[in-house]
């Protein structure tokens, strides 16, 4: 899907310069690639603390093999 944004070049040049990358399109989608990765990071910690689980639980007894 061709896609045409306004982009600020000195940003663009910066990314593809610091991270090595051959192309601006190369950059920009590890950009959104990262950005997508910090989103699911962050909603996967505001989780944190409001699942319940068994303290009873022996994760060890799951490991050995019968």
């Amino acid at each position: 899907m061709a896609t045409n944004l306004q982009l600020d070049d000195k940003l663009i040049e910066k990314a593809v310069l610091l991270g090595g990358h051959k192309t601006k399109k190369d950059a920009v989608s590890k950009a959104l690639v990262e950005y997508i990765q910090n989103l699911e990071q962050e909603k996967i910690l505001s989780m944190f603390g409001t699942i319940d689980y068994d303290p009873d639980y022996d994760y060890k007894k799951q490991r050995k093999r019968s």
